[in-house]
C-alpha cells in the first residue's frame, strides 16, 4: 500500500531502498520557502541499520504490513533465543540482539509476538509492561520534596530505573519495558 511522505507515522513498517524499515520517529517541517516535509529516523529491520531521510508531500513509500504470530519464550542458548509457536509447538531460534534494549526484560516463558516478512521473523515483540524485583534502591535523603524526585534502583534483571522515594529493595514493581521506567507498584 502506497502512502504520502507526511503521512508517515512512528511504528510504521516502510519498504525503502530494498530493505525493510520501522519508522521510530518523525519531525513534520514547514519552512518559509518550498514545501512542507517529514524528517524521518528508520532502522533497518534486517541489519540494524538507523538513517535518516527526508520524505515530501510528493513523495510516496511503499508501507508494508507484517505478519504477526503468538510465540513463547523458552530459553536461551549462548547468544540465540530459542521461542516455540503457540499453534503449531514448533520452535525458532533468533539472534537475542533482534530484541534489542528490551532483551533484559524477556522472562522464561513470557508470551511474544514475532512479526514476520516473507515468513522470516524481523522482530520481537515483548508485552508492553512486566513485573519486576528491585533489589537495590538509594536510601532517601531527608530535606528532597517528593513531588518530583525519583532515585536509581536496580532491578533483579540488572537494569537501572529511577523509582519514587516510597520504593524500596524488595518491591515488586510494574515497568514499562520500551521505555524503561517505572509505572507503579505490582498489585
Amino acid at each position: 500500500m502506497k502512502i504520502s511522505g507526511v503521512d508517515i507515522r512512528p511504528g510504521n513498517i516502510l519498504e525503502y531502498e530494498g530493505g525493510i524499515w520501522k519508522v521510530s520517529k518523525i519531525q513534520a517541517t514547514q519552512p518559509g520557502k518550498g514545501g512542507a516535509y517529514m524528517q524521518v529516523e528508520m532502522k533497518n529491520l534486517q541489519d540494524g541499520r538507523k538513517t535518516n531521510v527526508r520524505f515530501r508531500s510528493a513523495d510516496t513509500v511503499e508501507k508494508v504490513r507484517l505478519d504477526t504470530k503468538d510465540y513463547q519464550f523458552l530459553y536461551e542458548d549462548g547468544e540465540m533465543l530459542v521461542f516455540m509457536d503457540q499453534d503449531t509447538y514448533e520452535q525458532i531460534t533468533l539472534p537475542s540482539d533482534l530484541l534489542g534494549d528490551a532483551r533484559a526484560f524477556l522472562q522464561d516463558g513470557m508470551q511474544v509476538k514475532l512479526e514476520l516478512w516473507d515468513e522470516k521473523p524481523i522482530s520481537v515483540e515483548l508485552p508492553t509492561t512486566v513485573e519486576a524485583m528491585i533489589v537495590e534502591a538509594d536510601a532517601v535523603v531527608k530535606g528532597q520534596t517528593a513531588s518530583s524526585s525519583y532515585k536509581p534502583a536496580i532491578l533483579d534483571n540488572g537494569v537501572r530505573i529511577m523509582v519514587p522515594p516510597h520504593i524500596g529493595a524488595g518491591t515488586r514493581i510494574v515497568v514499562d519495558v520500551y521505555e524503561q521506567a517505572y509505572v507503579g507498584k505490582a498489585g
